[in-house]
């Protein structure tokens, strides 16, 4: 898998939801910049092992 898109929300509570379109990965937060990071932990965790992780995170609102 080269690249994993995230549907990024706004959430009815106040912050962000993110949530990947072919993987099971959901994450939320109450600003983008950590909504970014957040995204990017989940994947790691999602993927521990770097050769099968995605190369690109994309975001689409």
């Amino acid at each position: 898998m080269t690249e994993i898109v995230f549907i990024v929300e706004d959430d009815p509570d106040g912050g962000y939801t993110a949530v990947a379109l072919t993987e099971s990965i959901f994450t939320q937060a109450e600003d983008i910049e950590t909504l970014r990071e957040m995204i990017c932990d989940a994947v790691h965790c999602h993927f521990p092992n770097e050769e099968n992780r995605p190369r690109r995170i994309l975001l689409k609102e």
